[in-house]
């Protein structure tokens, strides 16, 4: 082998060892627990923005409203359970 092959095969090497680090480490950094929370929390806001406004960006007033009924019907339940095992 001549030292023009032997210098290309190791600058590969290292090339590639740098490439991995850095993978690595962006796999790391990807699955700390505040990374995955922050991504499940943009998502969760998409999910919310889709069902919550239409394409123009106008609130879907019927949609909210149904939702508030809900919560409140749920809260009546559980607050009459409540004061009624007093």
């Amino acid at each position: 082998m001549s030292d023009t092959s032997i210098a290309r095969l190791e600058a590969e090497v290292v090339a590639r060892r740098e490439r991995l680090a850095h993978t690595v480490d962006e796999l790391v950094g990807r699955a700390t627990p505040k990374a995955i929370f922050q991504r499940q929390k943009e998502a969760a806001r998409a999910r919310f923005a889709d069902v919550a406004t239409t394409p123009e960006g106008e609130l879907r007033v019927e949609r909210l409203a149904a939702v508030v009924a809900v919560v409140a019907v749920v809260g009546g339940i559980v607050a009459y359970r409540t004061l009624r095992k007093r």
